[in-house]
């Protein structure tokens, strides 16, 4: 059996890769497109598949070559003020790309999908630690192309007998903690690397988006979890499937919150180094806090995150940065 990892030379889906083979699956194929990607991310064994997860012949062909019997699918664009101003492009980014990957798995009988969503499709959350059974009201195209797939897959599976769990992202942080892969794209806008970015001069300075939040600092309010922590949950979830459990719709955090000013505090005395923040005004579709009830996932995959510490995730955040900055200067 082999797993196929859309997306999986991306910043996630790179740690998933990871994560299967430290823990000994044999057959791992990656399918990307390599637009936000990169082939060094992937170890030289893995077969990387350069295409659209969209091209159904592709995807086709590349589930009978190799025997494929589960899908974990990351590709998506994730960046919430963007989908806001490109609103058609992250509905077909996420949503209509999503369901093509889907008909190809129905018709060639995948067993098992693992999603990658977000507690963006929460919106504005009324209960803060947030269920997975809130209402979820999305306030932003980003969530909206999220919670459009996953009605898509769960009602897919109802009708063509396929499992499939459902894995809700809280921010996303820090690098492999031996040092193997982190988050690559230049510009990317997460918080904890735009900051060590900035740490260590490679950003004049560090835009803070809105400071008259109703939180105890006036700045958002998120969930940060390691990004291992994060691929280890869906390395659990395939096991639970492949093992007969039930579909599942799971939050992935670790139901605390830190505030922007607090993160970027902890970026300057873990780099050692001060540096310029600007108070902008508040971007379109943030919400002003959103942290995960994070029980569910405990006890349903007998998860344990191993990487909940923000000065950890940070320090891997700023090593990950000096290396790849070594890298690109070859």
């Amino acid at each position: 059996m082999a797993v196929l990892v859309t997306g999986g030379a991306g910043y996630i889906g790179s740690h998933m890769v990871l994560a299967l083979q430290d823990a000994g699956h044999e057959e791992i194929v990656v399918l990307d497109d390599l637009s936000t990607g990169f082939d060094w991310a992937l170890p030289p064994e893995v077969r990387l598949v350069v295409g659209d997860v969209a091209d159904q012949a592709l995807v086709t062909e590349t589930i009978r070559q190799h025997r494929i019997d589960a899908i974990a699918h990351f590709a998506a664009r994730i960046v919430v003020p963007d989908s806001v101003a490109d609103p058609l492009g992250y509905y077909l980014a996420n949503t209509v790309k999503t369901r093509a990957l889907i008909e190809a798995a129905v018709r060639t009988g995948i067993k098992h999908i693992i999603f990658s969503s977000t507690a963006a499709v929460y919106g504005e959350p009324e209960v803060v630690p947030v269920p997975e059974d809130l209402p979820l009201n999305p306030i932003n195209p980003y969530g909206r192309s999220k919670l459009m797939s996953e009605w898509m897959i769960a009602d897919a599976a109802k009708a063509h007998g396929f499992s499939y769990v459902i894995l809700r992202y809280f921010n996303v942080a820090g690098a492999d903690p031996r040092g193997r892969t982190g988050q690559s794209t230049p510009n990317a806008t997460h918080l904890i690397k735009a900051a060590t970015q900035t740490a260590l001069g490679q950003r004049s300075h560090l835009e803070v988006f809105g400071t008259d939040y109703p939180t105890r600092d006036g700045s958002c309010l998120r969930d940060y979890i390691q990004v291992s922590d994060l691929a280890e949950a869906h390395r659990v979830a395939l096991d639970h499937l492949r093992a007969g459990g039930e579909s599942l719709t799971l939050n992935c955090g670790y139901g605390r919150g830190y505030s922007v000013l607090e993160v970027i505090e902890v970026v300057k005395r873990v780099s050692g180094r001060d540096f310029a923040v600007r108070l902008s005004p508040r971007r379109a579709g943030d919400p002003a806090q959103i942290i995960a009830r994070a029980d569910r996932i405990r006890s349903e995959l007998g998860w344990s995150p191993k990487h909940d510490d923000l000065d950890g995730i940070v320090a891997q955040a700023l090593a990950w940065e000096d290396a790849l900055g070594r890298r690109n200067r070859v």
